[in-house]
């Protein structure tokens, strides 16, 4: 009999995903100190996880250094995305976001030096096409969907880095350490900011620190950790097109929290409309004709 409940915590967590650009816009500081205490609070966090699961903290230095590195890639996923909800709002950057698995079709074959498939090529143009139609009707929000589609590039680079760790690593001590680098990576962002703006580091109110604390433990290790086991009886092909619900959970979760300020104009939902609709079918057409279009 067909088991309908990894299914179902998959979107629960594709849900908890789609609500981190709102938890951003909630919490009343600069978006590279809700990166900085996200990445603290997740990192400690992350200790008594591995702790419990038994699995070690050492590994050998070369490695070490590869997962702060990609810790840094990730740092600059965070900002940008956060980043974009501030400049414009929890819609532009999600909707930047969902181009994450198209820019990883593009990076992947650069990465193994393979050529790149044409179908890859065509559903890119069908996102530029997408992006054109939002700038096109209007240009608003054009910093904060730039910062959004730089975030989603990041995570593409993020993604593929990963899977050479993941044959010979836990996810969750890879996870562990790149959390780390994450945390390094964005000090000097922090730093440059106080130094700009003349002040000292911020401290969160009551409720900042509550949405932060869902951030980090719910969003970030909870999240993370369930993944890990869900994927041992879920598909990847099957999780991605449930993770490609991401942008559409946000968009509708942040108009009902934030109701008028996240409404755009109708331009915004064609373009959007044609990025998800092309991140959604790709992994179908792609599957069906592996290998024929090359």
């Amino acid at each position: 009999m067909f088991d309908k409940r990894p299914y179902l915590h998959l979107h629960f967590l594709v849900f908890l995903w789609g609500f981190t650009a709102i938890l951003g816009l909630l919490i009343h500081l600069s978006f590279p100190e809700v990166v900085f205490y996200r990445t603290l609070f997740s990192f400690i966090a992350f200790i008594p996880v591995l702790y419990i699961a038994k699995i070690p903290f050492s590994i050998d230095p070369r490695t070490l250094f590869k997962l702060l590195i990609t810790g840094l890639v990730i740092s600059f996923h965070w900002l940008l995305f956060f980043g974009a909800a501030r400049y414009a709002n929890a819609s532009v950057s999600l909707i930047g976001l969902s181009t994450t698995s198209l820019w990883t079709a593009l990076i992947e074959p650069l990465a193994r030096r393979q050529r790149m498939s044409k179908l890859e090529v065509f559903f890119g143009l069908l996102i530029i096409l997408g992006l054109y139609i939002i700038y096109k009707d209007d240009f608003t929000y054009g910093v904060g969907l730039l910062m959004s589609l730089g975030s989603a590039f990041f995570a593409a680079v993020f993604s593929v880095t990963n899977s050479l760790f993941v044959r010979r690593l836990n996810p969750l001590q890879i996870t562990f350490y790149e959390t780390g680098g994450a945390f390094l990576g964005t000090i000097p962002f922090v730093v440059w900011q106080l130094n700009t703006e003349g002040r000292g580091l911020a401290f969160p109110t009551d409720m900042d620190l509550v949405y932060l604390l869902i951030l980090a433990l719910i969003c970030t290790v909870y999240a993370n950790a369930v993944w890990v086991r869900l994927l041992k009886s879920i598909t990847a092909f099957a999780a991605n097109l449930v993770i490609n619900l991401e942008p559409i959970y946000g968009i509708l979760l942040a108009l009902l929290i934030f109701g008028q300020s996240e409404s755009m104009n109708p331009g915004f939902y064609v373009g959007g409309g044609i990025i998800i609709l092309t991140v959604f079918i790709y992994p179908v057409v792609s599957r069906r004709f592996r290998g024929g279009l090359s």
